[in-house]
């Protein structure tokens, strides 16, 4: 079973009760879903992600003490706690009264802050920038189950993905990169017969493929260890190219197989470029151009990387 799915039949047999019942008179301003991090909040668990943190549960969201007090918070959390400590095989670990876990009462300002820096989602150019991918993902992946006041809902909308000329900027640093570690880099290394730097090369190329290929998708890659899973999940044209990816980061660098990455990587540029008539570094400056913001599109072309 999925954590997602354990987690909403958990709710739907013990926490909906619950709310509904003992604390009726808060469901007008709770939210209740699994977001965050863990491999069951993006679809990812398996067999082995139940050796750690996976369990039945799921997040209770609160707005600040100003519209839910402090007491309430805590009363929810005793309540949460209470909740059986085994669920159709699955053992629940034990949750503090003071909250910090992945999964129980959790305010949404707090979350909000845990994960972009910001109590509000609602992101300065700066903080786009800054906040890593994976956390902006972690705010907007699994489900939530209701939301009855929204301010959650709101949040996620608000962070669903990065504004345009955000997602330009980012994109045109990551052309650029693959450039400079793939196409101008890796073979100089091979020339040189410096086989370990000409592997960081093509490392290099292929952790700024996958950031392009997610940009063009106008989805945020995971955390790292998941990124080549979810570009497969994407499309079946994107197995290939994950495919691919993975040859270059997997194989050594004989004679022969230098000759063939050297091959994948322009295959991958012709794949991955705006537009195979240029180069890569070609590539990104006219795509920088396009940027609207004229702050944003006069920032260093790597800034967003």
């Amino acid at each position: 079973m999925k954590g997602l799915e354990l987690s909403e039949r958990f709710y739907n047999e013990y926490g909906k009760p619950l709310l509904e019942g003992e604390f009726s008179h808060l469901l007008p301003y709770l939210a209740v879903g699994l977001v965050g991090s863990g491999s069951e909040c993006y679809g990812f668990d398996d067999e082995l992600s139940f050796d750690h943190d996976l369990e039945p549960g799921f997040c209770i969201f609160l707005p600040d003490e100003d519209t839910l007090s402090r007491k309430d918070a805590f009363l929810l959390e005793k309540a949460y706690a209470k909740l059986p400590r085994e669920f159709l095989g699955y053992k629940r670990s034990g949750v503090a009264a003071v909250g910090g876990s992945r999964q129980g009462v959790i305010r949404i300002s707090d979350f909000l802050a845990a994960k972009t820096g910001n109590p509000t989602g609602n992101l300065t150019p700066q903080e786009w920038f800054s906040v890593p991918e994976f956390s902006l993902l972690e705010v907007v992946n699994g489900k939530i189950f209701f939301d009855n006041f929204g301010l959650i809902t709101k949040a996620r909308e608000q962070l669903s993905y990065y504004p345009e000329d955000i997602r330009l900027k980012k994109l045109c640093g990551h052309l650029l990169l693959m450039g400079q570690a793939g196409q101008y880099n890796y073979p100089r290394c091979i020339k040189r017969g410096d086989t370990a730097a000409a592997q960081l090369a093509v490392i290099e190329f292929t952790k700024s493929a996958l950031q392009a290929l997610f940009l063009q998708e106008k989805r945020y890659m995971p955390y790292y260890k998941w990124s080549f899973r979810a570009l497969r999940e994407i499309s079946p044209q994107h197995k290939e190219t994950a495919d691919m990816l993975e040859f270059l980061i997997s194989s050594g660098n004989s004679p022969e197989t230098a000759a063939k990455k050297a091959e994948t990587v322009e295959k991958l540029c012709q794949k991955i470029g705006q537009n195979p008539a240029c180069s890569m570094e070609e590539q990104a400056y006219l795509l920088n151009a396009k940027i609207k913001d004229n702050e944003i599109r006069n920032l260093h072309i790597l800034y967003g990387v």
